[in-house]
């Protein structure tokens, strides 16, 4: 027994520093730089949205149970200790994209975080529309306390919202972040620049996927497995694809699309008050009113 920790002892001293050394120069040559390693990490990012949630909710996030005396307080702190984090994070994201003189840069940082924090009550008014939207779409929906405490689509819209409002004021990496943070969490995949309505309801969840230049309008109800997804994509002359057009469809106002189906292209629009079925798959768009299924005795 000595002996192999002995070995290994040697190990560590002797050997150990060139790994040590590969693994840094490895780095070295694909990103890491001054002002990369002085990015924030998952975990960072992680507590902002707990500050922000917590304060859009106080008590669901918390570990302990909060008296109705301590809320004003709770969600006064957890504000200013979000906007003293986004100051630090926002100035270490901004600093990694940006290759000019700091000291001449346009970007008010300040500015952009009391712009999002303006937004707070504007994201809050909004996620109560889609706890009554869950409550109205979900038979089996006993409460607005237990959507909220247990459903996968508020969780994960909570998250969007905030991080809708970031992509919006044009905040790198951090939005992005926090939606593959919901992602993990949830099973729900939806880029932070995806627009999306109130009322909004994702039955189940599990599996959805929601891209970047989606629109989503009001009263919209989707179920597990859907795809709001891009066409092939349009590459430029050295190959790479094109970014910044429109990719993603359009819902309009009071759309039901059922489990697994895939909706596909920028120039796709699904007309108002339609109903999209399980398992279809469309590349076009549909009027208003419409209803489309997949039939199992047909070719189409």
């Amino acid at each position: 027994m000595d002996k192999k920790g002995n070995k290994l002892g040697e190990w560590i001293n002797n050997e150990l520093p060139e790994i040590a050394s590969q693994l840094e120069a490895l780095n070295d040559d694909y990103y890491l730089r001054e002002n990369t390693i002085s990015l924030a990490g998952k975990e960072r990012v992680k507590n902002i949205l707990f500050l922000l949630r917590s304060a859009l909710f106080p008590g669901v996030y918390e570990k302990c149970s909060i008296s109705k005396a301590n809320v004003d307080m709770l969600i006064g702190n957890n504000l200013r200790e979000a906007a003293i984090e986004l100051r630090e994070i926002l100035e270490s994201v901004f600093s990694y994209k940006c290759d000019k003189d700091c000291d001449n840069c346009p970007i008010n940082l300040d500015e952009i975080i009391i712009t999002f924090l303006d937004k707070m009550p504007k994201i809050r008014r909004k996620l109560q529309t889609d706890i009554h939207a869950a409550y109205v779409g979900d038979p089996a929906a006993q409460s607005f306390e237990e959507i909220l405490l247990s459903y996968p689509s508020l969780e994960m819209m909570s998250i969007h919202r905030i991080a809708h409002e970031l992509y919006k004021l044009k905040v790198p990496l951090i939005p992005r972040m926090m939606n593959e943070y919901g992602h993990r969490v949830t099973g729900i995949d939806i880029h932070p620049g995806a627009s999306i309505g109130e009322h909004f309801f994702m039955d189940h969840g599990t599996g959805i996927v929601i891209g970047e230049t989606t629109e989503i309008g009001d009263n919209v109800k989707i179920y597990q497995g859907v795809t709001l997804g891009a066409k092939s994509f349009k590459l430029d002359a050295n190959g790479n694809p094109v970014k910044g057009i429109k990719r993603h469809p359009k819902i309009e106002d009071n759309v039901v699309i059922y489990s697994h189906a895939t909706i596909l292209g920028g120039d796709t629009v699904i007309g108002h008050d339609s109903v999209i079925g399980a398992s279809v798959w469309l590349m076009e768009s549909v009027p208003p009113y419409s209803k489309i299924y997949y039939n199992l005795g047909s070719d189409k």
